[in-house]
């Protein structure tokens, strides 16, 4: 079954509607580079289209009726956003389920040391990346120092012209017999991403102050200078490196975006937008911006805490409509979109793609009706009967979309948070984005996918389930 081009679809004024999505995305991208800039940013961005927190409502002692809005924040790494329907909570909500973590470089505990007349940083890497790609281009440092006194020390060193960026080394060409012959994965081994920041040593006051690391000594100074920031503080640290730059257009025609973590910020701003543009819901909808998915969801601040969970009986409690069972019947009867990105077909690899059930730039916005691998193993593959009614939702709205599997049967596989919401017993499907070069530092989407997802998320919050 050929699925047409979005593109083929859209006039003049549809167009400018795609170039209006696409430039607010690539703010979104370029700014929020880490799970906790993304929550910063999805706060502001509710808080401006009438949100307001639960903190503060449960603190005013205030209720909840159809038409509030409002949002709970876990850890300044994990934020929910609800806007309360006609309906009962009790008959189920229509919730967009996102995750804002993406792979990365994080600095070990102890991070700071000093090698041939270097400065260097040591890393651990997170997620499933190939780490030869993060050698020789520029990274930038984002993220939080807690230091003892309890005084928080946020970063973000590399993404403005005049800042300085840092970056991991590669051995020359000229001397790399050896490494060539290595496989892939070995090329550069993990303990090898040490990112380099600085070479400049500390000048010797007098002869008998003479120090074994001095460049090391000097950077410690820059830091106690201009941060206030001591060695032992990186204990208490969570630091991050991203490829630096903004987002951009990519292709000549500007009809792509490439920039770093699309995967999975393009669904999460898709699904983001949808929120807080929804208007007088049937079912209260909820949009869920989740952590920890690229290491298997866990912690605090992953889909498999209880959090979402907790919040959501919060929630009913101040619609009046709290118990045990209504919780449960809430969950059990929602219906959910798990926002993720999918495989693009590439034609540079396309012996790891099955053609007819590929995703393709361009053709809207994706659906899997499973992942998993090895037979589709960990995937939560979507019933029949819910493709069938998002089939119709999507169609009579005017989206364009597509079905793909990530690649090959026995090609590899992928997994996202869908299983662990469907333990509830709700509908649930992957639906998101197609990407080029996903988990590379740098990943590109389609601007009419993009488009097509924001529509279809729209699309699922107005959807009245016992209508169709």
């Amino acid at each position: 079954m050929e699925r047409k081009s979005a593109w083929d679809a859209y006039d003049e004024t549809e167009l400018r509607k795609v170039e209006e999505v696409a430039g607010r995305y690539r703010r979104f991208l370029s700014e929020a580079k880490t799970e906790r800039e993304c929550v910063a940013l999805a706060v502001k961005m509710a808080e401006e289209n009438g949100y307001c927190s639960l903190e503060e409502i449960l603190c005013a002692g205030r209720s909840l009726k159809a038409g509030d809005k409002v949002y709970a924040v876990h850890k300044k790494k994990l934020v929910v956003l609800y806007h309360i329907g006609k309906k009962p909570m009790e008959e189920g909500m229509n919730i967009l389920g996102a995750h804002i973590d993406s792979p990365r470089l994080d600095l070990k505990q102890n991070p700071l040391y000093e090698d041939g007349e270097m400065a260097l940083l040591d890393t651990h890497y997170y997620g499933g990346i190939k780490k030869y790609q993060w050698a020789a281009i520029p990274l930038a440092l984002h993220g939080v120092v807690v230091r003892k006194d309890g005084s928080i020390l946020e970063l973000a060193v590399g993404e403005r012209a005049e800042d300085p960026v840092v970056g991991i080394s590669d051995l020359l060409i000229h001397l790399s017999a050896e490494q060539m012959q290595k496989k892939a994965s070995i090329v550069v081994e993990g303990e090898n991403l040490n990112i380099i920041i600085g070479s400049r040593p500390l000048k010797e006051e007098t002869k008998d102050r003479e120090k074994k690391e001095k460049i090391k000594e000097a950077l410690l100074e820059l830091l106690q200078e201009k941060y206030g920031m001591e060695e032992e503080d990186f204990l208490s640290a969570e630091l991050e490196a991203v490829p630096a730059g903004p987002a951009r257009d990519f292709g000549l025609d500007r009809s792509m975006i490439m920039g770093y973590g699309q995967d999975d910020r393009i669904c999460a701003f898709t699904s983001l937008l949808a929120q807080l543009e929804a208007e007088d819901p049937l079912y209260t909808s909820a949009c869920l911006l989740t952590d920890k998915e690229e290491v298997g969801s866990m912690g605090a601040t992953g889909m498999q805490s209880r959090y979402f969970e907790n919040v959501t009986a919060e929630i009913m409690q101040l619609t009046g409509e709290y118990s045990e069972i209504s919780l449960r019947r809430c969950l059990q009867r929602s219906h959910m979109l798990s926002s993720d990105v999918s495989a693009s077909f590439d034609p540079n690899y396309a012996s790891a793609f099955e053609k007819k059930n590929a995703a393709y730039l361009g053709k809207g916005m994706v659906f899997n009706k499973y992942t998993g691998s090895r037979g589709k193993s960990g995937s939560n593959d979507a019933c029949a009967e819910y493709i069938g009614a998002l089939r119709r939702i999507l169609d009579e709205a005017g989206v364009c979309w597509q079905t793909a599997e990530l690649g090959k049967v026995d090609q590899g596989g992928g997994g996202t948070i869908a299983y662990i919401t469907a333990n509830y017993g709700m509908d649930v499907i992957d639906s998101g984005v197609a990407l080029l070069n996903m988990h590379c530092p740098w990943e590109v989407s389609s601007k009419a996918d993009l488009y097509e997802a924001y529509k279809g998320y729209g699309a699922f919050l107005r959807a009245d389930w016992q209508s169709l």
